[in-house]
């Protein structure tokens, strides 16, 4: 019996798991091949194996040493020559990975940071052989660049779907297929949401997913849905040279961080672009400096919270030197120590062109050092403006909201700011109708508004998402419609016990009257407890 045969034969009386069945199979394969006498392996053709034993012994002694292997793996293999693309999954070709001369369409939504989004996706897209138009119409790829930070945003995309799916079905069998794709924080916080409800998506990708997007549309030309929502540690995007979408612009936003530490109670930010994480500042430098080089007047630095920058990529900055906040302010989790700071990086930009104006949005007023205020009062280049997000004028609103600081404490960095940088332009963002807020509250978040007087302000009510903390003094079910509706936590009338007043608990039927509406919520006050065969003579 060959030597092979004996050990598979052997092999299969055993229970090993599978990796233990490699190893022991490696192990008997080199026993019978060394010669040594096994009982459980006769050989009744010992001599023609010790010729084979010899003749693999010589060939051995004349073969290549582990020199040869390292001279052979140092030499660089030859590629063909295509577009920058990455080696393709072994389900795809590289021809399947490229454009082909395929027209995208892009749309924006929503913030600073989904205009550099688009621009970094352009970038991949237009590296793998896509071209760009501008004429819906002529488009074989549809690709949105969403928000989610409110409902009404999120409602606006489901509304372009629509549209969309008309053009979709309209299309001539003569042309490729029209491929439309979600990008960016909706499609990070609904995922397999949208790919079930709207069967026209073909493809998904995340903020941390764009360099994907080749290999989704190729999945999607074989007619299926493609997704990658993965959050990333590290992603910052920072090789990735973004392509100005228009030529004759004057100003462009510059990407320093991505994600978002603070986990404020109402924010979904977190949730669909991840942890904080920071580029370095060579390449920063280097693209301000492209920037100046193309006659750019005004630079825009960019980050979900842009003041926390911090690049620990140099090692000898990882030292143990702690962050310096605003004074009086606190952070949701543990201080964070080392790396290169906003300040570094806002010294070192301002330098490159004293003619170019710096700005940079959206801070956190937990990062405003002294350091910070200094240079920009020193540095004509840089623009006195500060946006300032209160998001409410109360104490105990701020608290609920995780905010980590104080109305009083808020107060103070104002009057320290102006007294920095005299004549500087404020502006702040305010939430009405947060969980829990009263009209006192409300009151106070007017009268922060008359104190501070600032020169722009951004005031939006608060947008209940499915990740948010709901309010204690509220409780929420569902009609026969399914919708949700939310009502207040309060005693009522028990139709079934006349005079007894009591609270909704989980499982029971009340009626609610409905005072207010939005595209997927009711908002009522509570009438009764009931039961559904009762119901009916209210309705």
């Amino acid at each position: 019996m060959h030597p092979l045969q004996c050990v598979l034969q052997a092999q299969r009386c055993l229970r090993w798991g599978p990796l233990a069945s490699v190893s022991w199979l490696l192990l008997r394969t080199c026993r019978a091949h060394s010669g040594v006498r096994n009982s459980a392996c006769p050989s009744p053709e010992r001599r023609q194996e010790d010729g084979v034993w010899k003749d693999f012994s010589s060939r051995l002694a004349t073969g290549p040493t582990f020199q040869h292997f390292l001279r052979s793996a140092s030499v660089p293999q030859e590629k063909p020559s295509t577009p920058d693309v990455e080696d393709p999954p072994p389900y795809l070709t590289v021809d399947e990975l490229l454009g082909r001369q395929r027209k995208v369409y892009l749309e924006t939504y929503g913030c600073q940071m989904n205009v550099n989004d688009t621009e970094i996706a352009w970038s991949i897209l237009k590296k793998s052989g896509y071209l760009r138009t501008s004429n819906l119409q002529e488009a074989d790829v549809v690709l949105l660049v969403t928000c989610s930070i409110r409902e009404k945003a999120e409602q606006t995309i489901w509304n372009r779907l629509h549209q969309l799916k008309s053009l979709k079905s309209k299309r001539l069998r003569s042309r490729v297929p029209l491929r439309i794709g979600i990008l960016g924080c909706m499609a990070e916080r609904l995922k397999e949401e949208i790919l079930n409800r709207e069967k026209t998506v073909d493809i998904l990708a995340g903020p941390d997913a764009y360099r994907d997007l080749p290999r989704l549309l190729a999945v999607a030309e074989s007619g299926q849905q493609a997704a990658n929502v993965l959050l990333s540690l590290d992603e910052t995007y920072a090789d990735v040279v973004p392509v100005q979408t228009s030529p004759s612009a004057t100003s462009a936003f510059v990407s320093i961080m991505r994600g978002c530490d603070n986990m404020c109670s109402y924010c979904i930010v977190p949730f669909t672009r991840g942890r904080e994480r920071s580029r370095p500042v060579a390449s920063i430098l280097e693209e301000v400096r492209k920037l100046s080089e193309q006659g750019l007047k005004e630079v825009t630095l960019l980050g979900q919270n842009v003041n926390s920058f911090r690049d620990n990529s140099e090692v000898q900055f990882n030292n143990a030197v702690s962050t310096n906040l605003s004074r009086g302010f606190s952070t949701n989790y543990k201080a964070k120590q080392g790396g290169l700071r906003f300040a570094y990086l806002l010294d070192q930009v301002s330098r490159i062109d004293p003619e170019m104006r710096i700005r940079f949005t959206s801070p956190h007023p937990k990062d405003f050092p002294d350091e910070v205020l200094q240079l920009i009062h020193e540095r004509d280049n840089i623009c006195k403006q500060i946006h300032l997000p209160a998001q409410s004028g109360s104490s105990r609103v701020l608290e609920a909201m995780r905010r980590g600081y104080s109305r009083e404490t808020y107060v103070e960095l104002i009057h320290h700011i102006r007294e920095s940088i005299p004549g500087v332009s404020l502006s702040s963002d305010f939430i009405a109708g947060f969980c829990g807020e009263t009209e006192e509250d409300h009151l106070q978040t007017v009268s922060l508004l008359q104190e501070v007087q600032y020169n722009m302000g951004f005031l939006f009510a608060y947008s209940m998402r499915q990740l948010s903390k709901r309010s204690a003094t509220d409780l929420y079910g569902r009609n026969d419609g399914n919708l949700k509706v939310i009502f207040p936590d309060v005693e009522m009338e028990d139709v079934t016990n006349s005079g007894l007043r009591v609270q909704a608990q989980p499982g029971d039927y009340v009626l609610v009257k409905i005072t207010s509406a939005s595209s997927q919520t009711l908002k009522g006050h509570v009438l009764c407890r009931t039961t559904l065969k009762d119901s009916a003579a209210y309705c």
